[in-house]
């Protein structure tokens, strides 16, 4: 089984202005002159992290990581405003521009999977391969499975701890119940809320217990970006439109993809990877028998690992 590579440092960092008062941070690491690779971290909100890096072979693959609007070291943290998936493209293609790169190969779990997705489909002629993990279409059905009705009786020890700043008048829509927490002029509500969001995703990530996975969702900084620009996109639809994703995926015609989801993941169960693979005839579905959801898992980290090398040689003269 493949294990990740060794740590690797940025050989350059960026910062990208974008619609106030947003401003990104980018950064590029392995060789400058490889197959351009951008990583869209999960959430929305989650930031990017620095295992991410090496998934890659360093000398094979040009890594380019963005924090997206209010998450990770992108400022301001925890933002709202201006914060949109139609957004969130658009910076996706500034980011394109701004580091000189024609075509890129896109690398997403979760969240990252759509918007990966949403992206390619809406410039497929920027697209030369996807690499997803744990697909997540973002249909009203996806986030009533999660934060409503569906995982609560795989977890319900975990369920309770998620129900816990909720009083039970307000508990049968839990999104916009925690909508208002994350929200309020209240900062201890609000971070209350926070950890209680993101730990509740944290402990269902995994399909071994991970505290390391656990601890990183409950940290405030990750928790309160994590939990409040989620909150901002449920609230929403994900500002895409009903089955926006499956009704487009003739867009992804010709575009290369390996999809890799477990088995038993609990945040975004199989029924996504397989309805997206049923309308995208060159996804190749690689369903992993011991995993869950994180990319930290190690049969994830194992076939995430060989689908780079695969594209990459499947690419090899086309950059």
């Amino acid at each position: 089984m493949l294990t990740l590579y060794p740590e690797l440092k940025p050989y350059a960092v960026h910062r990208l202005a974008v619609d106030p008062p947003h401003d990104l941070y980018i950064e590029e690491s392995g060789n400058p002159d490889g197959l351009p690779v951008l990583v869209v971290h999960g959430g929305p909100g989650g930031g990017c992290e620095e295992y991410y890096r090496r998934f890659f072979d360093a000398e094979r693959y040009r890594i380019i990581m963005m924090d997206q609007r209010g998450a990770g070291r992108s400022t301001p943290l925890a933002e709202l405003e201006g914060n949109t998936t139609t957004r969130l493209v658009e910076d996706m293609e500034r980011v394109r521009e701004l580091l000189g790169v024609e075509r890129w190969v896109l690398f997403g779990g979760s969240w990252g999977s759509t918007l990966s997705l949403v992206y390619a489909q809406a410039h497929p002629d920027r697209v030369l391969g996807l690499i997803l993990r744990g697909i997540f279409l973002c249909r009203p059905k996806d986030i009533h499975w999660f934060y409503q009705d569906g995982a609560n009786r795989v977890f319900p020890d975990y369920w309770e701890d998620f129900l816990g700043p909720i009083p039970e008048s307000e508990r049968g829509a839990l999104v916009e119940a925690y909508y208002r927490r994350l929200t309020s002029s209240n900062e201890l509500e609000q971070i209350q809320a926070a950890k209680a969001w993101s730990i509740w995703e944290g402990r269902c990530a995994t399909l071994h217990p991970n505290p390391r996975v656990v601890e990183h969702f409950g940290h405030p900084h990750v928790a309160i970006a994590l939990a409040r620009i989620e909150c901002h996109y449920f609230m929403n639809n994900a500002f895409l439109e009903p089955d926006q994703i499956l009704r487009n995926a003739r867009q992804l015609a010709g575009i290369p993809g390996i999809i890799a989801h477990g088995r038993y993941d609990m945040v975004c169960p199989l029924d996504n990877a397989l309805a997206l693979s049923e309308v995208w005839p060159e996804a190749d579905l690689r369903i992993i028998r011991d995993a869950g959801h994180s990319a930290s898992e190690p049969a994830i980290i194992d076939t995430l690992m060989r689908a780079c090398d695969e594209l990459a040689d499947q690419l090899e003269g086309r950059v």
